[in-house]
Formats: C-alpha cells, structure tokens, sequence
C-alpha cells in the first residue's frame, strides 16, 4: 500500500484523484443515461425489456417483470434457517435504532387569533435500488425498506437486477422481513427511469433511494425533480484515523474490507506512526492473500489505497473533515475525546473494536450513506427522507387586521397588485 506524507506533493495529486472517481457527474455518462432515461420515460415497457436485455441478458414480458409470488416462495425456501436468523436480528436492531427517528406534527399558538403548525406525512409509494451486480446486498434491502416502513410509507417497491432472470433467495428473504410486497426483476439506469417515470407494468414512485454503480447513480441525478432522490452515491469508501494504539492487523482487515466492494473503492489511513504505517502496509499484504475477491482488492488498492502519514492527529482530522468520508474509523486511544471535532462523515466508528462492518450489517445504524464528499451538506438514510412537511396557518379577523396593511404594503413594494388587494378586499366594508 502506498505511503504518502501529508506535507508532499504527490498528497494533493492522491486526494484530488479520490475526490473526482466515479463518474457519475461526466459529460460523456450523463449523455448516454439520458438517452435510456428518455427511451425508458418515452416508450415504456418496450424500451426497459430491451435495455434489460442488452445489459443484462435476460429477456422480460409484462408477465415476468415482477416477481411472482410461485417465485417468492420458491425462492425463501431455499432460504438457509442460519441465513434467515441473521437477516431477523439485523432487521430488529435497525428497526430498534431508526424507530427515534420517527418525526410529529405541531400547532403552535402565536398570539391570540394566529394558529401556525405542520403536518407531517409520509410519502405514498417509494421505490428501492438494490445492487445485484458484483454482488447482492439484502443488507440495503433491510437499511431502506425499514425506515421507510416506520415513517408509514403504504407502498414499498423494489428493483434489483437480477441475474440469470432468478430472484437471490436472500433478497426474497430480507424482502419479505421488511415488507415489502412488490419485486421487479429491473436494473441499471432503465429501472431508475421506470420508477420515475412509470411503465405499463412499473408503477410511478415518489422517491427513488437505494445506492447502485455510475449509470444508476447518473439516472438519478436526470429524474431528480420528476421524483424526490435519496442522494447521488458513488463508489464506497473509508477512511481510518490511527495512532500508536491501535492495532495494525484490525486496521489492515478494515481497509481491506472496504476496498473489496469495487474497483472504484477508496481506503486511507491516517497516521501520525511512519513505523505504525510500514506494519499496517505488511499487514495488509498477508492478509490480501487469502481473500475471495483479491483482484477487486489489488485494482483498487493500486488506484485508491494509501496511507497517509500526518504531523498531529489533528491534522488528520482536518483532512478527514475536508474528505468527508461515508466511513470514518476513530482507531484511537479516546475517540470520544476528538469526535467533537468531526465536521464531515456519514458514519463514525469509535474505536478498535467497532469495525466498519458493524455498521453494514448488524449495529443497527443505516449504511446508505453520503459519499464523494456529499457528508459535508448530507446525512445517513433515515425514516426523515421517507416524510414530507406541510405547512398550515391559521388568523382570525382580529389577527388578520393586525398585520394586513403591512402584508398589502410589502405586497406592492414587489409590484404584486393582485396580492395586496387579496388582502385589501378583506378590510372593505
């Protein structure tokens, strides 16, 4: 693993080549989605069946698109009990966490005769992204289908590519734990245009979440404003602050473990121990060794893998802040001390033996999570993005006298007649 030190040249080459992968905002990208999503909003049924298809090479009818429940069935019994036991607990723990989450309405008496509040409500129909590429992941099934059960969402769809036209049992399983009803056998930028645009068999949605690669990432950026979007995610990342404490095997296994996902993963350790940072690269050479998708790991430790070595744990912290990393680790002697000083970050994990993993799985906190530096404006999925707000005001006579000549006043500073005489009108005998 390369080692850089924060004060050299090649930091700023490394840093700005992190911030700028993935590529769901290029010009060439968005040009090619954009043909798809319009194909998708244009033609419907006809164009997704041909584009899942050509990407994904199996072909679909209005028949088959969705999951049949013969198909559900026979998918959750191939579901191990092990298997489901887990998905079970990882269920309960982030019900258990997002269920503070849930938000209330309120009226508020201003002054005598002025009632103003906010009604809180939750979106009718949301879709769900989940990836079935590389891999499949029931885990962001769970993490998006819960919350926005809690917030009290009536329907809940799922897309996910599927691959050789078969539904992975697990997906049925974790489908069936959070409820969710409806499965399309969808993916890629053709699914996220049928959710926003709606199909002779995909129901239109609300809001589209749920993380996939660059075209699905690029599809929702050109639906946002058709529908409501979670975020624009890119490729997943950590980001791991060390000091003399820490152990260099567990921060190895971490950054391996996010550098697994894809080629496109980023992992950093930021250390101020030039010989803590020669026994995590050895580390991380052993352990590599043994791992099912070593390729994936090698191209994007090649790309996107470094240690960086700093002055201070406070400088690391600054670079971490200026990163704004979906994953900070705090692998240090009192990271309570220094989270005070976390600006930016999806999710921070306090010390040694809270791994990144925990978060994914079974802690219980959400895993979609902001990336490409999104946590300095953005935050975790969470029951909130499953609600919309609603103002309501209400004046009596009494109160609407009190403040109608200034309400016309302002109203006509703006050259809005029609405005000042609404309220006008009201004061005429």
């Amino acid at each position: 693993m390369k080692i850089i030190k924060s004060n050299a040249a090649e930091f700023k080459d490394f840093f700005r080549d992190l911030r700028l992968r993935g590529g769901a905002h290029s010009p060439g990208l968005l040009s090619s989605v954009a043909k798809i999503v319009s194909d998708v909003a244009a033609k419907g049924d006809e164009a997704l069946f041909a584009y899942t298809s050509k990407f994904d090479g199996h072909a679909l009818t209005a028949e088959t698109v969705e999951v049949s429940l013969a198909e559900k069935k026979k998918a959750l019994a191939q579901v191990k009990p092990e298997d489901l036991k887990v998905i079970k607990l990882a269920a309960r723990r982030i019900e258990d966490y997002h269920r503070h989450q849930v938000a209330k309405g309120y009226m508020v008496k201003k002054e005598s005769g002025v009632e103003l509040g906010q009604r809180i409500l939750p979106l009718q129909r949301v879709g769900i992204y989940a990836p079935g590429g590389k891999a499949t992941y029931p885990s962001t099934l769970l993490m998006a289908a819960i919350p926005a059960r809690i917030a009290g969402v009536k329907e809940i769809v799922l897309v996910s590519p599927v691959r050789e036209g078969l539904l992975n049992p697990l997906m049925a399983a974790a489908a069936e734990v959070s409820g969710v009803k409806r499965i399309f056998k969808i993916g890629g930028a053709q699914a996220i245009a049928a959710l926003a645009y709606g199909t002779q068999t995909i129901p239109q949605v609300d809001k589209i979440v749920g993380p996939g690669n660059a075209y699905v990432a690029a599809a929702k950026k050109l639906v946002f404003g058709q529908v409501d979007i979670d975020m624009i995610a890119g490729p997943s990342e950590v980001v791991v602050i060390a000091d003399k404490t820490a152990k260099a095997s567990f921060a190895a296994a971490d950054l391996l473990a996010q550098l697994e996902h894809d080629e496109m993963a980023a992992a950093v350790l930021l250390t101020t121990s030039e010989s803590f940072a020669n026994e995590v690269s050895r580390e991380i050479d052993q352990q590599i060794k043994t791992l099912s998708r070593k390729t994936i790991i090698e191209q994007s430790l090649a790309k996107y893998g470094a240690i960086i070595i700093t002055e201070s744990i406070d400088e690391a912290l600054d670079i971490a802040n200026l990163f704004a990393p979906e994953h900070l680790e705090l692998m240090v002697k009192n990271p309570t001390k220094i989270l005070g000083k976390v600006r930016n970050a999806g999710s921070v994990f306090l010390g040694s033996f809270t791994p990144e993993a925990l978060g994914d799985y079974l802690a219980g906190t959400n895993h979609i999570l902001p990336t490409a530096g999104t946590a300095r404006f953005s935050s975790p999925l969470g029951v909130y993005d499953f609600y919309k707000r609603m103002s309501v005001l209400s004046f009596s006579l009494s109160a609407f006298k009190k403040v109608s000549k200034q309400t016309a006043h302002f109203a006509q500073r703006e050259g809005l007649d029609a405005h000042a005489n609404s309220v006008l009108i009201r004061g005429k005998k």
